[in-house]
């Protein structure tokens, strides 16, 4: 199995937005993952680069590799909790065999591999500067494994898709999302295509209805970005392409009917026309009822509390908080956290769920405080 990636050089003195560029290649142009090799002189080195990478992992859809000298167990935890795919450990490592293997056993088997093992155990990594290196091989050396490859990243126009097309026509097995349901064995419409109703991934949220072709179909796993038909101009396009407003893929279901699919994707900038973040805005029927979704009442009260943070309210008791400051707020959060623990000592359950709404409204007024979102928090227990 051949991954293509591009790597990043970073340097002390550099930031994520100095390989912007580098990124979104990787994100839209097919490639599988991204190498970052760093170094650190000095512990403000450290921290320069694991805050660097906490917003490079951000922006990146695909796999995140990092080279780096592990010489702390602080720096395996700070990797772990920027959400990197798997850390190398360079030449300069210092940390015991030992402390390695612990933080292995704490954050996963897998995060923590030595650089030399990265390079010599050829039944699992093999790294080649360029192309030609793999070309003279046989397809069958390699296919049976993972292998990872470098391009250029001089060559910001390269696509990945069209070099693993000319390696598979050569033989070789390249990385795919996986594709469960043939297209053959979807239920098209009169017109050989099937509708697709596309939502955000995390929120569950509507943002679109597209057709997909069996040329859509395929490159969308092929590529990892959504592909579509269009029936007016009678031909495949990449929803982004043109706007920068690409849509990820994070899975694809069929309805019991196999004729209708549900795509979840991470979704840049917004994906109607108008500017809106759903094309789904016309309202037909409204019923007054209350929200219940859970997901839904926590994210829109984080956002009256943002709200009330910079449009402040007469009279408003959000504003009441803020105005006293951090340590009112955490009084107020540790308040409420014991009144949760006295109610659920009692026998009336009812009063458990009083106190923990308090404590939620009180906690996000903390959160909003801070700067941490609620998806900052959901994608943390996701996690783990």
């Amino acid at each position: 199995m051949v991954l293509i990636g591009k790597k990043i050089e970073f340097s002390n003195s550099s930031s994520f937005r100095d390989y912007e560029d580098i990124i979104k290649d990787v994100n839209v142009k097919g490639y599988d993952y991204l190498y970052v090799k760093g170094e650190a002189y000095s512990d403000a080195d450290k921290e320069n680069f694991f805050h660097n990478m906490i917003e490079i992992v951000s922006m990146c859809e695909k796999k995140v590799i990092v080279e780096f000298p592990l010489t702390h167990f602080e720096d395996m935890k700070k990797l772990y909790y920027a959400n990197v795919s798997q850390i190398i450990a360079s030449e300069g490592t210092t940390l015991e065999d030992s402390v390695i293997e612990d933080g292995k056993k704490r954050f996963g088997d897998k995060l923590v591999v030595y650089k030399k093992d990265f390079i010599e155990i050829s039944s699992e990594f093999e790294i080649a500067s360029s192309y030609p290196f793999i070309l003279g091989e046989e397809p069958e050396d390699y296919n049976a494994k993972e292998a990872f490859y470098l391009t250029d990243t001089s060559k910001s126009t390269e696509s990945a898709v069209e070099f693993k097309n000319m390696l598979e026509s050569k033989g070789f097995d390249v990385f795919s999302l996986k594709c469960e349901i043939p297209w053959e064995n979807l239920k098209k419409n009169a017109d050989g295509l099937i509708p697709a109703i596309i939502v955000d991934y995390k929120s569950d949220k509507i943002l679109m209805m597209a057709y997909m072709n069996e040329d859509a179909y395929n490159n969308t796993f092929k590529t990892g970005l959504m592909n579509y038909y269009s029936r007016s101009r009678n031909s495949q396009w990449i929803k982004g392409e043109t706007s920068g407003h690409f849509q990820f893929v994070k899975y694809i279901k069929a309805d019991c009917d196999f004729d209708t699919l549900l795509c979840g994707v991470s979704q840049i900038g917004v994906p109607c026309h108008t500017g809106r973040d759903t094309c789904f805005f016309n309202d037909v029927l409204v019923n007054d009822s209350l929200e219940k979704n859970p997901s839904k009442i926590l994210t829109d009260l984080y956002k009256v509390i943002e709200g009330r943070k910079v449009n402040p309210k007469e009279g408003s008791y959000t504003n009441y908080l803020f105005d006293k400051g951090l340590d009112k707020i955490l009084k107020k959060v540790g308040e409420e956290a014991c009144e949760i623990v006295i109610a659920s000592k009692n026998e009336e359950p009812k009063e458990i769920k009083y106190e923990i709404a308090d404590f939620l409204y009180h906690l996000s007024v903390l959160m909003v405080e801070k700067g941490v979102t609620w998806e900052e928090v959901a994608d943390e227990l996701a996690k783990r």
